[in-house]
């Protein structure tokens, strides 16, 4: 089993490792061998307007897509832990189905919705499509944050004299919040790496992932892209690495044992 997973493992990840070393390389052929060390594909990035306005838009359906499913997990995960409801397994069951459906799935059935209502494409389109596929992750972390929770914490506030309101704003948030910047981050990763569901409801202004397929059909413009790509892989591994920082040390405030979690 060691030998099959250090198998796996090289099978998943030697292709991103490719990137840098194609990125920094003199030539404008992705091919062995090397010619040489340069930057210059990471200068020419600012210098294409297209795709500035690419990461603008990515940047921007990320952070909106990263705050609305969060907000909505907040209050998916605090039903789910909190409170009994008629039908609670089979609601719960259906906000988790976009992890086990095809993206393909999702974004084809997204796309004849829009269509059927006559709702324009676009970037609130891309956004919706990307809440409905992060919700299920922010979930599923703010899940294990609400439940390392003592009830008795925030009943105790309301026997104070608290509202449910500002008894959950004063006590329960604080002792979640590193769930919520480890959902935040999540989702965020997820927005600004996903394809499909874009490249189905984007209209004139594309994403990055979707710019950068269409950049794939000129050879000469690769270099760039590989160079891109390297920063996009750099900034998604930071960004996983602090959400998990995050999630273990909400475990560590709650007195708790770190058993694998959510990454």
């Amino acid at each position: 089993m060691r030998g099959y997973a250090i198998i796996y493992l090289v099978f998943l990840y030697a292709p991103i490792l490719l990137l840098p070393l194609f990125a920094f390389n003199d030539a404008t052929i992705i091919a062995f061998p090397l010619q040489g060390f340069t930057t210059q594909w990471f200068r020419e990035l600012p210098a294409i307007p297209a795709l500035v306005g690419s990461v603008q838009t990515s940047l921007t359906i990320a952070s909106i897509t990263a705050l609305i499913a969060t907000l909505l997990g907040i209050c998916a995960a605090r039903a789910g832990v909190g409170y009994q409801f008629p039908f609670k397994r089979g609601i719960l069951g259906l906000i988790m189905l976009p992890l086990v459906l095809p993206e393909i799935i999702v974004a084809v059935a997204l796309l004849v919705v829009f269509l059927q209502l006559g709702l324009p494409l676009g970037n609130w389109a891309v956004i919706a499509g990307h809440v409905l596929i992060c919700m299920p992750f922010c979930i599923a972390i703010l899940n294990s944050s609400f439940q390392n929770i003592d009830p008795a914490l925030e009943e105790a506030a309301r026997d104070l004299g608290e509202s449910p309101f500002s008894a959950f704003r004063l006590v329960t948030l604080p002792l979640v919040w590193p769930g919520i910047i480890a959902s935040l981050l999540i989702s965020f990763t997820i927005s600004l790496d996903e394809f499909i569901i874009a490249f189905f409801l984007t209209s004139t202004d594309p994403t990055l992932p979707v710019y950068l397929w269409s950049q794939l059909r000129f050879p000469a413009k690769l270099p760039v892209v590989m160079a891109l790509g390297t920063i996009l892989v750099a900034l998604s591994i930071c960004l996983l690495v602090f959400a998990e920082w995050m999630r273990r040390r909400g475990l560590r405030r709650a007195g708790l044992k770190d058993t694998g979690g959510f990454l």
